[in-house]
């Protein structure tokens, strides 16, 4: 049987070693060394205690709808700090601490003003101002108390970790071990090694029925199958975390295989997907495939019960270039490791120019799913994206100046990434190498297009019932992806001119995700009082353990319900901002996928490394 863990404990277990997971008491998420499983139970006990007192005190008034929303899991010393109160007579705030009940922090909250994505008319409670390291709630009468959160300059280390060794648990070809995986240790799945070419992707090199190995790389979302495009963007985010960040990561133990071997964990688990992505690439022509995939999706299983024949799917142009664009950012980062990964650095680099000159020979290829397959598609019918993103990547690893022109500086604007437009990669890539490129480059106009957008998103969030970036329209599938996106080109914009008002609004976007929006929920498993718990995930649903794998971060809301007619449990709010259902069968609002995750460990890293000391 399995234990049930409340999901805030699971935050604070995430750290611990393999041997404590062993017994049962926790869930693995990041490196070794850490609490005993035993001392943080007691701790939480008391604060549960302390919180429950608290909230008694509030009973006998009038309590109105709603709840205070903010981040659950916490703030650095020097963040900005913000929370969502329901509107109502209160005109005030208090910040308790849990372990004294004493008050700590006061102040006034703003007027009332309505958020259109969640038609909710609420107040703000800025606390910034509190700067002492402990734990925390705030109060306002007639108000349920806030979940406790914590203030502490390591309160995101164990969220950046979880979310990384996410990536870990859902390995393709890989038996995940009680060592490294504690009680979500699985067999091995998937292998690989006798992959099918299938007909759309026959050539006369490699006819239909050919067999490749094609190993390794991660699980795209709740399913088994691998995807190029996806694998694009989701890899560049955790090569540009690294390469923006490299400190918080150095040191970093996540308890995986490869930990200790003098490369950073980080970069281990990214070179996981970047070997199988090179096994992608067709020797004799640089094309790429598009996806390797079963036929159609598996059901409810765990990976080595899934063992339908798998295929490489046709060559694309997306796939051909958001791989060049992926190999030549690799190829610049593991640079740095020549010792540990002799010649991977100049393999990286030519298979990208490879990939490149198949694309500029075959620029409009656009997937087109067999009649046969029926898994994902991630179909694109404008390039241009992916022509200037690629451009710019191999731009700055090359510094061939060919490849600047070719990204069209003055006809390409930076916007909010994802795996439908990368445009803004190539503009965050360029802007942090700005300093070391060759004379053709326009430091005004890349400093430029990163500014313009970040002014844009700070706008925004100035302007923000709830504080944050996220406006109606923002609530499309994956929404949180969209909102870490946001924080992304924010944080690109502080790093540019130091506009502390462009950190902050980066900063509201991870506290929105872990809590601070309409549903009150954390959106990472096993972060939060009231985090997510049925994930859309295979190996989630399917392992038989109650809590699901930490570290992962649901799409969010958003209000199309696709799946509303498969679900036996109804969503609870046809509101952009509250169209959001903690269920198994909602793939359209609670499924994991890895270009989801990415953005999380960025942010998380970002904020983290640039908030003041």
């Amino acid at each position: 049987m399995a234990l049930f863990i409340p999901t805030r404990l699971v935050s604070a277990l995430a750290l611990v070693g393999a041997s404590s997971l062993m017994l049962g008491c926790g869930s693995s998420s990041g490196g070794g060394g850490g609490t005993g499983a035993s001392s943080i139970k007691a701790t939480s006990s008391s604060s549960t205690a302390t919180v429950a007192s608290s909230s008694a005190a509030v009973s006998s008034t009038a309590v109105i709808a709603g709840s205070i929303k903010l981040n659950q899991l916490g703030f650095l010393p020097e963040s900005a700090k913000w929370a969502v109160v329901p509107a109502g007579s209160a005109t005030s705030f208090k910040v308790i601490s849990t372990t004294t009940s004493a008050e700590v922090f006061s102040g006034n909250l703003s007027a009332a003003a309505t958020w259109s994505a969640s038609e909710e008319s609420v107040k703000l409670a800025d606390f910034s101002g509190l700067k002492t390291p402990g734990d925390y709630l705030l109060r306002v009468d007639g108000v349920k108390d806030s979940y406790a959160f914590t203030i502490a300059a390591d309160v995101y280390s164990a969220l950046t970790a979880a979310s990384i060794k996410a990536f870990y648990f859902n390995r393709n070809s890989a038996e995940l071990l009680t060592a490294h995986a504690g009680i979500f240790a699985r067999p091995l799945g998937h292998p690989d090694t006798n992959v099918v070419v299938h007909a759309s992707a026959a050539t006369a090199a490699r006819p239909a029925g050919t067999v490749i190995s094609s190993p390794k790389g991660w699980y795209d979302a709740g399913d088994y199958n691998k995807y190029i495009v996806n694998s694009g963007i989701a890899t560049y985010s955790l090569l540009a975390a690294y390469e923006h960040f490299p400190a918080v990561f150095d040191n970093q133990n996540l308890n995986i295989p490869e930990s200790g071997d003098a490369i950073p964990d980080l970069l281990n688990e990214a070179l996981w997907n970047l070997e199988w992505m090179l096994t992608m690439q067709d020797p004799n022509d640089g094309g790429v495939y598009h996806k390797l995939t079963n036929k159609n999706f598996d059901g409810l299983v765990m990976p080595h019960q899934a063992t339908s024949e798998r295929y490489v799917v046709q060559k694309t142009t997306a796939a051909a270039l958001d791989f060049a664009a992926v190999m030549a950012t690799a190829s610049r980062v593991v640079a740095q490791y020549e010792t540990q990964l002799p010649g991977m650095s100049a393999k990286m680099l030519v298979a990208a120019e490879s990939a490149w000159s198949w694309a500029v020979a075959n620029p409009a290829i656009t997937y087109q799913q067999p009649s046969d397959i029926k898994t994902g598609e991630y179909g694109d019918g404008n390039l241009s994206d992916e022509f200037a993103w690629a451009a710019a990547e191999l731009y700055i690893t090359s510094k061939k100046d060919a490849y600047y022109t070719a990204m069209k500086p003055t006809e390409t604007f930076a916007t909010v990434p994802s795996w439908g437009d990368v445009r803004g990669l190539g503009w965050i890539s360029l802007a942090h190498h700005r300093e070391n490129l060759t004379a053709i480059a326009d430091k005004q106009l890349i400093a430029n297009r990163i500014d313009s957008l970040a002014a844009s998103l700070q706008s925004v969030w100035a302007a923000s019932a709830y504080r944050v970036t996220m406006q109606k329209n923002d609530f499309v599938w994956g929404s949180n992806s969209v909102a870490l996106g946001q924080a992304m080109m924010l944080v690109q914009g502080y790093r540019l001119n130091g506009k502390r008002d462009y950190l902050d609004a980066a900063q509201a976007m991870l506290d929105y995700v872990l809590g601070r929006n309409a549903t009150d929920m954390s959106f990472v498993t096993g972060y939060g009082d009231k985090a997510t718990m049925h994930p859309h995930h295979r190996p989630s649903e399917a392992d038989g353990i109650a809590q699901p794998i930490p570290g992962f971060i649901a799409g969010g809301p958003q209000p199309g319900q696709q799946d509303k007619s498969g679900c036996n449990v109804p969503y609870p709010s046809n509101i952009a901002a509250k169209s959001y259902l903690d269920d198994w069968c909602s793939y359209a609002s609670n499924e994991i996928a890895i270009n989801w995750n990415a953005p999380l460990v960025y942010v998380s890293a970002a904020i983290e490394a640039l908030t003041p000391k």
